[in-house]
């Protein structure tokens, strides 16, 4: 069965993660992704550890980004190696880049070189505070740009503690994700026109979409606070440590709906009565209070009965797991959030999968991730290059 995205061609010149991420997504879903790199490789490829986590035999994180692309390695300082990714580009329907908009320009890749060669041209270009403005030159990487500068850093803190590092690529793949969002929609718009389109995203505003919630209300005079457990406004909208040490999170957005089969589930009759907590407004005033009430009837058993009896009354929650637990949940494996495939390195190796699927043209990873200049030859042969032409080329050193 073909993918949903089958016969689209697209170039990625990406570094990292934001748009190989996006280039991950579409050649999961059926696109020709041809990842276009120095002869030396991209940034990524060289990362000793993520997060603590040395990468030692299969770099992780990049097969996790660039599986089922193909590779092309050129040096794009010669004019040879530009005239390669032109040739390339007059017969693909989309760019993506997040390399900085200067270096693009230098090198001819900016959108009205390119839409010379192809007006149908989608190109996406993700920067890391946009193209205007004073710091539109300034290199922005997502712990930066979007979990720094947007104001989620801030937020994330509690009780005056020092502002929480985020975890690997979490603002680059949500960029990725509304990269993919505004390839697709300038596809359609083009199917409508026949005309290309540029796109323009930034780390530093995905992460204030991100937030939105928050900038919004700080845009109209509501700043936002840090989050405090122990002072939060809706005790049913909080979270709390079982008596095995193990935490869960509330989600009861009605809490008068909810409050009573919260207290069944505590075998707590008193407090649904109580005048202090009987209404949303009451337990926002005790707020302090009744949390302190709850951490001590939620100490008194474990994780697994408390989940017992939150189902039994139509408590909304759920548990905080640990990676471990959520690469064994049988939840995840039952709704395919994980697939694995032969690997030239492992022999078997599992990755995580997309979460948008289609199914009537399933989602899948086919192959690992390409070496440097896997397929030169090949793209190079595609691009109607003869045997001779890829010989001269390597001789001089424009591909490998």
């Amino acid at each position: 069965m073909s993918g949903i995205l089958e016969g689209l061609k697209v170039v990625e010149m990406g570094n990292n993660i934001a748009i190989p991420a996006a280039g991950a997504i579409l050649a999961d879903w059926g696109a020709d992704v041809i990842k276009v790199e120095p002869l030396t490789g991209e940034m990524m490829r060289g990362m000793g550890s993520v997060q603590g986590v040395k990468m030692t035999g299969v770099n992780m994180q990049f097969e996790l980004l660039n599986r089922d692309k193909r590779a092309l390695a050129i040096d794009l300082k010669k004019e040879k190696g530009t005239s390669i990714l032109h040739r390339m580009v007059k017969v693909s329907d989309v760019f993506i880049a997040n390399y900085e908009v200067n270096t693009l320009k230098k090198l001819q890749l900016d959108y009205n070189t390119l839409s010379r060669i192809n007006p149908g041209l989608i190109y996406a270009v993700v920067t890391g505070y946009g193209t205007k403005g004073p710091d539109k030159d300034e290199r922005g990487f997502d712990f930066t740009a979007g979990w720094a500068r947007s104001g989620t850093q801030h937020l994330m803190a509690e009780r005056e503690g020092a502002p929480p590092a985020q975890r690997a690529g979490m603002y680059d793949r949500t960029t990725g994700m509304h990269a993919v969002a505004g390839v697709c929609a300038a596809l359609f718009n083009r199917e409508k026109t026949g005309k290309g389109q540029e796109i323009e995203l930034s780390l530093y505003h995905v992460g204030v979409y991100t937030i939105a919630t928050d900038i919004q209300n700080a845009l109209n005079g509501l700043p936002s606070v840090p989050n405090d457990r122990t002072k939060a406004s809706s005790p049913l909208w909080n979270s709390y440590c079982a008596g095995d040490g193990r935490w869960f999170q509330f989600a009861m957005l009605q809490s008068d709906v909810h409050w009573p089969g919260l207290c069944r589930a505590m075998e707590r009759p008193d407090l649904e009565s109580n005048p202090k907590y009987n209404h949303m407004h009451k337990r926002a005033e005790n707020s302090e209070e009744l949390i302190r009430i709850m951490d001590e009837v939620f100490a008194t058993k474990d994780r697994s009965e408390w989940e017992k009896r939150f189902i039994e009354n139509e408590v909304i929650y759920g548990r905080i797991e640990t990676p471990a637990e959520v690469a064994n949940d049988p939840q995840a494996h039952a709704n395919d959030f994980f697939t694995e495939i032969d690997h030239p390195v492992t022999g078997r190796m599992k990755y995580v999968t997309m979460p948008v699927d289609f199914r009537q043209n399933p989602a899948s990873v086919r192959t690992p991730s390409p070496e440097v200049g896997q397929h030169n030859e090949e793209i190079l042969l595609e691009l109607r290059y003869s045997w001779d032409d890829i010989s001269s080329l390597k001789e001089e050193g424009v591909v490998l």
